[in-house]
């Protein structure tokens, strides 16, 4: 894949859409291309954040471990995201991402990352964004998960 072709698929993660070309070639240069085969592991629970990944082409599962095992919990696609919380928030990373199909990722580390926000800040309204359809996407399956239980959620 060309660095054009990067660039153009940079363009159409909502993300970045508002960000100049020559800052996107820059991002896709400056980056780490990775294929996963399927099952490999992306990242794992627990390890510490030291990039986000951009699915160029492929999906991967997040999996988060649970006292019966691991239990996905989302399906990343092109054109989105990952690993973004852990650098953000300073924290280990919250769930491990694996691949479900040949997978190929652009590694955007965290100081790239942070630099990017800093210089564009309308990223970081569509981060926000983000994360909260995520939240919003959990809520909604926790509370059919209670609801299936027989739970009642707490007040």
């Amino acid at each position: 894949m060309s660095l054009q072709e990067e660039v153009d698929l940079l363009r159409r993660v909502p993300l970045f859409a508002k960000i100049e070309p020559a800052k996107l070639k820059l991002l896709a240069f400056t980056s780490e291309r990775l294929i996963f085969a399927p099952d490999d592991v992306v990242f794992a629970q627990g390890q510490q954040g030291d990039a986000a990944y951009l699915v160029l082409r492929g999906s991967a599962e997040v999996l988060v471990d649970t006292p019966d095992g691991p239990l996905t919990v989302a399906t990343i696609e092109e054109n989105e995201i990952v690993g973004e919380i852990a650098i953000l928030c300073n924290v280990p990373r919250t769930a491990t991402v694996r691949a479900a199909t040949e997978l190929e990722t652009l590694r955007i580390s965290k100081d790239r990352f942070f630099g990017l926000i800093e210089e564009f800040p309308e990223m970081a309204i569509e981060i926000m964004r983000e994360l909260a359809h995520r939240l919003e996407t959990t809520t909604g399956r926790l509370r059919e998960a209670h609801a299936a239980a027989g739970d009642r959620p707490a007040p």
